[in-house]
């Protein structure tokens, strides 16, 4: 069986966890990929959901030891992708599915140039700051950089051979799951 690579992008508060977590529901042969960051924990978090959280020397100690397949800084915190959970998942027959930043997924097209690349677009700056803030509350210098970051962000998505704006979560996710079904058919 071929396995298959499904890299997700998008601006943070575009919607690509909530994708994927769908449909890990809704596939069982998926699996995701658990990054490393630096980044503090938010409310309902926990240690490898949806992150492995370490401390930025510890991170660095990872890096510096080829650890991560890819990496990068992302709204002042790093994130990493470790290079043994592609082998390991592979070995179970599992296909995997990832959200990184657009860094991250320049460098796995690179490593992984059959891999599906989807890129999730909102459907306005507005609506990404009004989502922004019902995420994480009013802290407004956080949501300005990201907002800053979003901007750059999209100007990247005709980098992806799949693009869904998200402004109804039903139908962006219809469109997500026809792009995860055609990837699993084994090329």
């Amino acid at each position: 069986m071929k396995t298959r690579l499904i890299v997700v992008s998008a601006p943070s508060g575009a919607g690509k966890t909530s994708l994927c977590e769908r449909a890990l529901k809704d596939f069982s042969l998926l699996e995701d990929v658990i990054t490393y960051t630096t980044r503090s924990m938010r409310p309902g978090e926990k240690e490898g959901e949806p992150y492995h959280f370490v401390a930025h020397e510890n991170f660095e100690k990872l890096k510096n030891a080829g650890f991560f397949i890819e990496w990068a800084i992302v709204h002042n915190n790093q994130y990493g992708t470790p290079k043994h959970v592609f082998s390991d998942a592979w070995e179970r027959s599992k296909h995997l599915i990832m959200d990184v930043d657009v860094q991250g997924a320049a460098t796995l097209r690179k490593v992984f140039p059959d891999a599906t690349f989807v890129f999730i677009l909102p459907p306005s700056l507005d609506e990404l700051r009004n989502r922004l803030t019902k995420r994480d509350g009013s802290k407004s210098k956080d949501i300005e950089v990201r907002l800053k970051n979003a901007e750059l962000e999209l100007k990247h998505a005709s980098e992806f051979e799949h693009k869904i704006v998200n402004d109804n979560f039903d139908k962006a996710y219809d469109q997500f799951k026809k792009i995860i079904e055609d990837s699993l058919i084994y090329k």
